[in-house]
């Protein structure tokens, strides 16, 4: 076997991609043996476990994954399962491969297997609505019976094709990101390429553009073939005329296997692992540089816009000489911001444009917030857009809250922040029991089940989520709730990655706590969240955190009461205590006489706003 200098196999290792759409009698015991049996065959990557079904992409030795694949196919849950196992080398770039979760295993169980709706409250479709599988010779076909139709303008027998042809639309499923290195090309066929950030922006894209998919014949793609049984059942649900829909069958994946030379799919399979992307014979590249236009489409280097934090291309020529902040197409277009452009000397810029019509912020400090900080002369440069954007904030609730209620406890917030914060709220992965338990005569079964759930995301060691009773209120419960905090930090990954970019985390009480934790945790392990910020509000320092080694480095504001006993729950020295583990240089301190919430009135509030406008 083929070796690399530090001994470790480069010609066994793959990539194993799977999902199925199932009923799930017992999403948990089935996540547990997930976790245990890949433990064992020593696999690392996600898998997600709901009540529909499953989804998989891990790595390992080949010999591995092909035992993961025969102990699957064994259990009838997952007949008729496609195993997409792809041999590759072993992953070269740490980083790369921290950032796709491909150096730990990560088992969840979930809601949904991926997040089509962006709003919470909106019911997903129903899967066995799904559009037709095609495999890939089949979508093969169609698609050059199409070409084949649009280059024979010439004959009269071809008419008839050639008006059904205009009835075909080929709609990729996929990120804009995505699609900037490869897709399917075909020549006179209508093609359609959303140009989303994520893939829960798809349902508002198919609602605004529905027309042209009405009375349609609508050949979906994606990268493995998941994104389009969720996608593909949503058009259908549109009802009448939206019902020729068809996906491909194991997505661009499969299609390039039994296409190698790439087919209709021009340049390169974008993928979620430490490969990056999958080409094919064909080496012409589709990808153009964010700065230069050259041909380009290498995502290792991992360009980020400033403002979505989306992926962007960036040649090696331009990383390397333009000094700008990257703007990706999509904040170009549609929130109006400057498109990049080499950067000028401050007196000239000055010379040419009002600030009136600008905003101009100094980019040689940009980790360092400090107003009164002074750029050396020399390479004092300056970056240009001509509105701002709303900044993306991930919210943690408190102990025995959920997402509903902090929203709720932080309307006044919203309202007063309205027109620069766009709030995301989330419900934390440990579920509580009720603080009273009743008895079946004082309150129904079925009202029970309506009653709101709890969430923390930290409990007490030797209990687990589900049988953590308390019986009554202790203000210093805080301090007994030190463990669950791998689940919470793997779940908080994912949020991040599903749901991100964002700009910054607000932690309320346990959610700064565990706020805090992850950006510790980020930083010590070197991975990039893309948090730029985070705001942290009656919070406390865990016994994990006090063993910090140096400074957290990223900018944070903390929000607490002061020493007049107004917060009964938080004492505001150990509030202090979670500010000293951040870096003074990039610290603010807020203390109001308000009690255990965030306040809202002036000067407050005015404090707050200075702190996140800094970021826009």
């Amino acid at each position: 076997m083929e070796e690399n200098g530090d001994g470790r196999d480069t010609e066994s290792y793959g990539v194993l991609l799977y999902y199925n759409y199932i009923s799930i009698p017992d999403a948990t015991s089935l996540a547990r043996f997930y976790d245990t049996h890949c433990r064992s065959l020593n696999l690392f990557g996600r898998i997600r476990v709901g009540h529909e079904g499953v989804n998989a992409t891990i790595g390992g030795k080949l010999s591995a994954l092909e035992e993961h694949i025969t102990v699957m196919n064994s259990n009838s849950l997952f007949d008729g399962t496609d195993f997409k196992l792809a041999p590759c080398g072993h992953p070269s770039n740490e980083k790369i491969a921290r950032e796709c979760g491909f150096t730990s295993l990560s088992v969840r169980v979930v809601k949904e297997l991926v997040t089509f709706m962006s709003d919470p409250l909106l019911k997903s479709p129903v899967i066995s609505n799904a559009g037709r599988h095609l495999s890939a010779s089949e979508f093969h076909y169609v698609l050059h019976q199409a070409a084949e139709c649009a280059n024979d303008a010439g004959n009269a027998l071809q008419c008839e094709a050639r008006m059904q042809n205009e009835d075909l639309v080929l709609l990729d499923a996929r990120n804009v990101y995505e699609t900037r290195i490869g897709k399917f090309k075909i020549l006179n066929i209508n093609t359609l390429d959303p140009e989303i950030r994520q893939y829960s922006d798809l349902a508002s894209w198919i609602d605004k553009h529905s027309e042209r998919l009405r009375n349609k014949n609508v050949l979906m793609y994606c990268t493995g073939g998941i994104r389009c049984e969720m996608a593909s059942a949503y058009i259908r649900s549109k009802g009448a005329g939206f019902g020729n829909v068809f996906q491909l069958f194991g997505g661009i994946q499969r299609y390039m296997e039994q296409f190698p030379d790439g087919g209709f799919f021009k340049g390169k399979n974008f993928v979620f692992d430490h490969r990056i992307s999958v080409g094919s014979q064909d080496k012409d590249v589709l990808g153009t540089c964010l700065i230069c236009g050259s041909p380009f489409d290498d995502y290792s280097s991992r360009c980020r816009c400033f403002y979505c934090r989306m992926l962007v291309l960036v040649c090696y020529n331009c990383q390397g000489n333009y000094r700008g902040r990257y703007i990706c197409e999509l904040c170009q277009k549609h929130d109006n911001v400057e498109k990049p452009v080499p950067l000028v000397q401050n007196s000239q810029l000055h010379q040419e444009l009002s600030q009136e019509s600008f905003d101009v912020t100094e980019t040689e400090a940009e980790t360092s917030h400090d107003s009164s900080a002074k750029p050396c002369r020399e390479h004092s440069t300056i970056s240009v857009f001509d509105r701002r954007r709303k900044l993306r904030i991930l919210c943690l609730h408190g102990f025995r809250q959920n997402a509903s209620s902090f929203k709720g406890r932080t309307s006044s917030l919203a309202k007063k922040l309205k027109n620069n914060v766009e709030f995301i709220f989330i419900d934390a992965p440990h579920e509580l029991p009720f603080i009273y338990q009743p008895t079946e005569q004082q309150i129904s079964p079925v009202l029970l089940e309506k009653c709101k759930k709890r969430f923390a995301w930290l409990i007490s060691p030797n209990s687990t989520s589900s049988d953590e009773k308390e019986q009554q209120f202790d203000p210093f419960q805080y301090k007994m709730q030190t463990e669950g905090f791998e689940l919470s930090y793997s779940y908080l990954q994912d949020v991040v990655l599903k749901n991100g970019p964002f700009d910054g985390i607000l932690g309320f009480s346990q959610g700064a706590a565990i706020a805090a934790l992850f950006l510790e945790q980020q930083q010590r392990s070197g991975q990039v969240s893309g948090l730029r910020f985070a705001v942290l509000c009656s919070g406390f320092s865990t016994v994990s955190s006090k063993s910090v080694g140096g400074f957290i480095k990223c900018p944070s504001l903390h929000i607490f009461g002061d020493g007049r006993g107004r917060d009964r729950q938080i004492n505001c020295e150990v509030s202090r205590d979670l500010a000293d583990l951040f870096d003074k240089n990039s610290s603010v301190t807020i203390e109001h006489d308000m009690g255990h919430i965030i306040p809202t009135r002036s000067p407050y509030i005015d404090q707050i706003k200075a702190f996140l406008l800094s970021f826009l």
